[in-house]
């Protein structure tokens, strides 16, 4: 689909968010009961209002949020996801993502309430340590996805990893 197409598929002209830019842009939906789409973690770099129901924040090059979507219809639950993503910057690299323009570097990608709801309580034990999700090494992010993929639980983050990583940061740099 060209961009030239999108205004007529979404009945209007596109949000200012979607123009080209450097930021990631992810569009956040809830319908009570419905379809509820969330941020768990992540440092915005602006937010834009497009109506009571709908909004888009929207992240620097680096930056690593979490999205949650959740959506159901008369029958119960269809999907359950939660995605930990790395914002790329203009010409990297990255992987597409519903609702995420123009995608991202998908660093965990869970499927299903209970493992979504495990991956939501290992965020809570990592700001239990007083660690901000956002700053936690992006290998770990692989981890927890692998392991909760796998039917195991993921090894903790602790302070001491965290300092490792910052470490091994400085010197990459």
């Amino acid at each position: 689909m060209t961009d030239a197409a999108v205004p007529r598929a979404r009945s209007g002209p596109p949000p200012r968010a979607h123009l080209a830019d450097s930021l990631t842009h992810v569009e956040l939906t809830h319908i009570e009961k419905r379809i509820e789409n969330w941020i768990r973690f992540g440092r915005e770099a602006q937010e834009q209002m497009l109506d009571r129901r709908r909004r888009i924040f929207s992240y620097r090059p680096g930056s690593i949020f979490a999205f949650v979507r959740w959506a159901a219809n008369d029958f119960g639950t269809i999907i359950s996801r939660i995605d930990v993503v790395r914002a790329v910057a203009p010409g990297e690299a990255y992987q597409t993502l519903p609702f995420v323009r123009p995608g991202g570097d998908i660093l965990l990608k869970i499927e299903s309430w209970p493992k979504v709801e495990q991956a939501l309580r290992h965020i809570d034990a990592v700001e239990a340590f007083g660690i901000d999700p956002c700053d936690v090494a992006p290998d770990h992010w692989r981890h927890v996805g692998n392991r909760v993929g796998a039917g195991q639980e993921p090894r903790p983050y602790t302070s001491e990893r965290h300092q490792a990583w910052l470490k091994r940061r400085e010197i990459t740099l």
